[in-house]
């Protein structure tokens, strides 16, 4: 799990860090890891973690996760959708720090590590890992549009990498009983996050380009996704 955990923290940092090497607005890379990851997120979703998060025999978890959707709309009124890689740049005269997007990504990041802990880590890990290189380097940029120095543009980018590995340790101290008795809520808490996924990985899909209409790479993109998503499935039945 170590690992993992180094992945998803690297993936996010070198994502971010990367706004210090790449001028411009035209990412189209970024744009294909992203449609990739979020179609990948998708599949994950739906064939692993929705199923678990019912095996409990729990018919509100469907409620927790209707909870999850609708969080996720309110935390993006914050962070004016930088989960799905979108750099809303405002120019400012002085230095302003993007606090309400500070802290709606380091939730959000948080939130995501959680399912790591349910045992689908080596299913997840790439997903959550591609899925924060856009979103990490669309807070550098809007950190430096900010006129956040270098310093601390770095030091936000290592804090919003280390959220994810640190949502897995809290998932994993509450299923395994180390948080109170919480570790019966977990299911429901899971709901929360599978709520967000889905937010997230269909907006994504959404808004995979202009009129909602797929070019042909992001087409790939997204059927290498979810077909990476069905093989995994399909080879633990």
């Amino acid at each position: 799990m170590t690992w993992y955990l180094l992945l998803l923290f690297f993936c996010a940092f070198l994502g971010g860090i990367a706004v210090f090497l790449f001028k411009g607005g035209n990412h189209k890379q970024l744009k294909l890891v992203l449609s990739f990851s979020g179609a990948y997120l998708f599949g994950i979703t739906v064939l692993h973690l929705i199923p678990d998060a019912y095996h409990g025999q729990d018919h509100l978890v469907g409620v927790f996760i209707l909870g999850g959707f609708l969080f996720q709309i309110v935390l993006e009124q914050f962070s004016e959708g930088i989960e799905h890689g979108h750099m809303h740049v405002h120019e400012h005269d002085k230095a302003v720090f993007p606090l309400g997007i500070m802290v709606s990504l380091c939730l959000h990041g948080f939130l995501e590590g959680m399912p790591l802990a349910s045992g689908y880590q080596s299913q997840l890990v790439f997903g959550i890992a591609l899925h924060h290189i856009p979103a990490a380097f669309a807070l550098g940029t809007v950190l430096l549009a900010n006129h956040q120095s270098k310093g601390k543009t770095i030091f936000f980018i290592a804090l919003f990498a280390v959220m994810a590995p640190a949502g897995y340790f809290f998932s994993n101290a509450l299923s395994s009983g180390g948080i109170g008795n919480l570790q019966q809520y977990f299911n429901r808490i899971m709901g929360v996050v599978i709520g967000i996924f889905l937010h997230i990985s269909t907006t994504i899909l959404f808004e995979a380009g202009p009129d909602h209409k797929f070019n042909r790479r992001k087409l790939i993109a997204v059927l290498l996704g979810v077909g990476i998503a069905l093989a995994g499935f399909v080879s633990e039945l």
